[in-house]
């Protein structure tokens, strides 16, 4: 039913207000976005990449949006969830939207939905396509926000549609096994364009769903593949065959989402004509929060939103290939509903001091429940609860020496209370080599 509108028409009332719209912060389906949608006249003319997968899309979607911007294209890009500030969720050329743009939008959007009733993320994912098309974009990458076949975005028409990977989370909405969550991710794919999906054993859901509606199946491995090399890695398929530097992005694991790129970049070609020296330019120049990102030196200071076990064993091969000298603290504090147990065991083995915290959102786990799965994967670990993230993160500063590491992970909330407390602009991003 419709509500009345926000006290104040500033972009944080607006957020007040669509977050109390809804009685469920998630709600599976694509009728009511549809049907604003189409209310709302929105009708982009300009490329969609869509961008499902368990791990791995902000990635994907930064390297996209970082070689289009290199090739000289106005790129649109919406991620979620946001840090900081709400705008990071919407950039315009790799500028975060104004407030004053996202305003216009949501009244608009408010306008057209009558009695239609939509969820936080609904809300905001046609605002985000309100803005791009009001901005005038060459090219837009949309991230979907859960699963796929039934998350907002999936209402728009790509031109190609990527799945990064494909692991366990969010199975009260996707189903309990990858099977499940595989045909739920492939609901991205449409006839006849670019299906490109980056998991090394993708199940046979995927496949499957592909080859019923007609999508251009690209999996890793048979379509495209990739080979590291000393000075960086070589793009392969049956057409191309590009040598290009290693991301600006720690983790071997990128290449896989690095190729999927690049594979996509290819795919739209005819349409967004791009050079190899400008695939090599953005690689280089790409930029992403929150994802191994190194903010402080002596001691060095990493954040990592990892907050399921498949992030959680990429975050362990991070820790092993850039060692430091002396010791590694975690602040750490999870969701409740997330596998606590499992993203644990995965970085149990690098990390010699524990500091534990409820995180500042309902869904957080309890610091007792932390605790006690701490100390069940990781029982000879000195582990130090605390009131909150904030004051976990002060103890391990105060206790860290020059040549010790602190590593803030388990959620994005968590690591969104370390910016808080942190000079980012003085952040830096590790590069690999």
């Amino acid at each position: 039913m419709t509500s009345s509108l926000p006290a104040t028409r500033d972009l944080a009332g607006w957020l007040a207000y669509i977050e109390a719209l809804h009685p469920a912060s998630i709600a599976m389906g694509l009728e009511r976005v549809e049907l604003v949608r189409q209310r709302l006249g929105l009708q982009p003319q300009f490329p969609i990449v869509i961008v499902a997968g368990t791990n791995g899309k902000g990635s994907t979607c930064a390297m996209l949006e970082s070689i289009y911007q290199a090739a000289g294209y106005k790129t649109g890009c919406y991620t979620s969830p946001h840090f900081v500030r709400y705008n990071e969720r919407v950039r315009l050329g790799g500028v975060e939207v104004e407030d004053a743009v996202l305003v216009e939008a949501f009244e608009a959007i408010e306008q057209a939905r009558g009695e239609t009733a939509l969820t936080y993320f609904e809300f905001g994912t046609l605002a985000a396509v309100w803005s791009m098309v009001a901005a005038n974009v060459d090219i837009a990458i949309l991230e979907v926000g859960l699963g796929g076949r039934l998350d907002a975005v999936n209402v728009f028409s790509p031109v190609c549609s990527i799945v990064t990977s494909i692991d366990l989370d969010h199975m009260d909405f996707l189903g309990n096994d990858r099977e499940c969550i595989g045909r739920e991710k492939a609901g991205v794919f449409r006839p006849g364009i670019p299906a490109i999906c980056g998991d090394d054993h993708p199940p046979l859901s995927l496949s499957s769903y592909a080859n019923d509606s007609g999508a251009d199946l690209r999996l890793i491995g048979h379509a495209f593949s990739f080979k590291r090399q000393a000075s960086g890695w070589l793009y392969q398929s049956p057409d191309h065959e590009y040598a290009l530097p290693w991301p600006a992005l720690a983790g071997e694991f990128q290449l896989n989402n690095a190729a999927c790129v690049i594979n996509a970049v290819d795919a739209l070609l005819v349409t967004l004509p791009v050079t190899l020296e400008h695939m090599q330019q953005g690689l280089q120049r790409v930029a992403l929060s929150g994802r191994f990102q190194i903010c402080r030196h002596q001691p060095q200071v990493v954040l990592d939103v990892a907050h399921n076990p498949h992030a959680a064993g990429a975050l362990a091969s991070n820790l092993a290939q850039y060692p430091v000298a002396g010791r590694t603290l975690a602040v750490f504090s999870m969701l409740g509903d997330k596998d606590i147990a499992g993203v644990v065991q995965a970085v149990a083995p690098h990390i010699d001091v524990w500091h534990i915290a409820r995180v500042t959102h309902g869904r957080g786990a309890g610091v007792e429940q932390l605790h006690e799965y701490v100390k069940a994967q990781a029982t000879d670990a000195y582990v130090v609860m605390h009131a909150d993230v904030k004051a976990a993160y002060q103890q391990a500063c105060n206790e860290a020496g020059e040549n010790d590491r602190i590593i803030v992970f388990g959620s994005f909330f968590t690591v969104a209370d370390i910016m808080r407390e942190l000079d980012m602009a003085a952040c830096e991003k590790i590069a690999t080599h």
